[in-house]
């Protein structure tokens, strides 16, 4: 009788997958691997891959109990043998009875490519099955993009919302309107009390992948002693229970805010957990949408929480695989300044960049607005190269895949393919962040100044900028008021904003302090 290895991913750890499901338990084996080529293709942050590794192993536990057949390949086994190829081919020579190997498709497209040559090299048949937790495949993109002169979210995240019933009142969304970002704006108030995140002591297990990762990959990007992950399914579920109990009524007005020492504010930290399968997209949206109708959270919270996943999310993974490769290798602006060794330490005298670079270093997080309008932002404004700001995002967060990460920081953050994705390059000066924060209070440069030594960065590069390339964007009828507001400066205060621009850049590509 037939009998399969069934390879499980790092972000594959759902139990009602097919791979799963399908199983016969006294035939089969599943194969978990902690393998080099996967931790080391990029410097993932030491918290990422703790976090990984943990939630592997328990999971694999899981599997066990349940009474199926695991092997499993820790990082320092001696039969590890570094790939998920060879580790397939090492597997399959010790157990000569299974006859072909079944994987649920992956989430990158290098390994797609190579999971396309398996087959041949492993000489055995490899069925690749398509991966249900999504709510759209990236057929059902494409078939929703052909004809279309923009893909936009908005208007993908609308068929969602009619195709699943989410939030809607036969064929119109409840409330009226599709979309209350323009009520999820608000600064935080500096009295505002907000609940302690959801975390967990690391057990036993978690203890020896720290200790693992403390010897393997000590030249890595982070810390790792502030482990605070879930990495069973039933601590996700607490952490999703006590976001729908004590952050969703508030997330909604508060979703923009940041507040300096404030990493968690209100966000739900899901993505940790939904990206690698502890959850499904699926039942978060419906906690939040049932949180709504119960009366536990205002219909701004609901619906800009859902259209982080049921929007967002699924719009770009059908955007990376439809624009695959090409989307890599896009550089719109032709950029290609180094990216500046404050990235890897925080040393810097803007105090949004440190406090978004420290946070992210010590925990593998930082909310959508401090990745777009701080740290994204300024990538864009001073032409950082498309490939090493890609590589950074892709390695410093624990909610990282590839298939998230470049769609959000080639097409929304840097506007790398020219508009396919975001309809207007997402740039501000200081004064979005001083009034999205209380940031600006203690930096070392001043936020009302426009140019000069002691000016806040982002306010000329911000009109460098506009200027430097006027002839890609003036015609973007979204420009169209920030053009009207240049022709209008004064050429006193354009030159003033040129040359401090030019001064901060050449000191930036020198790597000096900024």
């Amino acid at each position: 009788m037939s009998a399969s290895l069934r390879l499980i991913l790092g972000d594959q750890l759902t139990l009602s997958l097919p791979v799963v499901e399908d199983a016969t338990k006294t035939r089969d084996i599943f194969l978990l691997a902690e393998v080099r080529e996967e931790a080391t293709y990029v410097k993932h942050h030491k918290l990422k891959i703790a976090f990984l590794f943990s939630a592997m192993r328990h999971f694999a536990e899981e599997l066990k109990d349940r009474g199926y057949q695991v092997e499993y390949c820790r990082y320092d086994d001696d039969d590890n043998q570094g790939s998920l190829l060879k580790q397939l081919k090492h597997t399959l020579e010790k157990h000569p009875s299974l006859d072909s190997v079944i994987v649920t498709e992956p989430g990158e497209y290098r390994l797609q490519q190579s999971m396309q040559q398996w087959s041949n090299q492993l000489g055995v048949p490899v069925n690749v099955l398509d991966d249900p937790r999504f709510l759209s495949s990236p057929e059902d993109f494409s078939q929703w993009a052909e004809g279309r002169k923009q893909l936009r979210m908005e208007f993908f995240y609308r068929e969602m919302r009619k195709r699943y019933k989410i939030l809607m009142d036969d064929d119109s969304p409840v409330g009226g309107k599709w979309n209350y970002d323009s009520q999820n704006r608000e600064p935080m108030p500096a009295d505002q009390k907000v609940p302690e995140p959801k975390t967990f002591a690391p057990d036993d297990i978690t203890n020896s992948v720290i200790a693992l990762v403390k010897k393997e990959f000590d030249d890595h990007f982070g810390d790792i002693d502030n482990f605070y992950f879930a990495v069973t399914r039933e601590q996700a579920l607490h952490v999703l229970d006590t976001f729908i109990d004590e952050r969703l009524p508030t997330f909604g007005k508060y979703q923009d805010a940041m507040v300096e020492g404030k990493p968690w504010l209100y966000h739900s930290h899901l993505s940790f957990y939904i990206n690698c399968g502890l959850l499904t997209p699926k039942e978060v949206i419906q906690r939040a949408e049932t949180a709504y109708y119960e009366e536990k959270a205002p219909l701004n919270s609901a619906e800009g929480f859902i259209r982080q996943i049921l929007g967002w999310r699924e719009f770009v993974r059908g955007f990376y695989w439809h624009f695959m490769p090409d989307l890599s290798k896009d550089n719109y602006f032709s950029n290609n300044r180094s990216l500046p060794s404050f990235f890897w330490d925080g040393y810097t005298n803007m105090n949004c960049m440190r406090q978004c670079i420290t946070e992210t270093k010590n925990n593998a997080y930082a909310h959508h607005i401090q990745r777009l309008m701080v740290i994204g932002n300024f990538c864009l404004l001073t032409g950082l190269n498309p490939q090493e700001v890609q590589e950074w995002y892709l390695l410093v967060y624990a909610d990282a895949y590839e298939w998230v990460e470049l769609p959000n920081v080639a097409g929304m953050i840097l506007y790398a393919d020219g508009g396919n994705l975001a309809s207007k390059p997402y740039i501000a000066s200081g004064s979005y962040i001083n009034k999205m924060s209380n940031y600006c209070k203690n930096c070392g440069y001043k936020v009302s100044k426009k140019s000069g030594d002691d000016a806040c960065p982002f306010n000329y590069l911000y009109w460098r900028f506009i200027d430097e390339h006027e002839d890609k964007l003036r015609d973007n009828h979204r420009m169209a008021m920030i053009y009207r507001t240049y022709e209008k400066m004064s050429q006193d205060k354009l030159d003033a904003a040129r040359q401090s621009a030019a001064i901060f850049l050449q000191r930036l590509s020198k790597d000096e302090e900024v």
